[in-house]
């Protein structure tokens, strides 16, 4: 089994049995966290294999907000390098991952708006 010393969190469809099932051929395992200073909206997928995997055409996704009280609600997952691989593979290019620090205090990786 590979290490899974990666945090990874997700506000949106990476919360999806479909989705992790698609990605990582796993479900994953994760707790309530949440970003602060970040806002949240929506952006229009088009990519086929991303709308047959959430079956979503919406997907949620993040900025950095001018209210440092601004919070997005999520989970944090422990994931592999190879499954981390996965999830870049899964974004399209509306979106690049950063390193945040949580509100619990981890540092975890997250996918923001390009």
């Amino acid at each position: 089994m590979a290490d899974r010393d990666i945090l990874l969190f997700s506000y949106g469809t990476l919360q999806l049995e479909s989705v992790q099932l698609s990605s990582f051929g796993r479900r994953l395992d994760g707790e309530p966290d949440a970003m602060t200073g970040y806002a949240r909206t929506m952006v229009e997928i088009t990519d086929p294999d991303v709308l047959a995997a959430s079956g979503e055409r919406f997907h949620p996704i993040v900025s950095p907000s001018d209210e440092p009280a601004d919070e997005v609600a999520g989970t944090v997952f422990r994931i592999s390098a190879d499954e981390l691989a996965a999830a870049d593979r899964y974004e399209v290019a509306d979106y690049t991952r950063v390193q945040v620090r949580l509100k619990s205090g981890h540092d975890a990786w997250v996918y923001v708006k390009a």
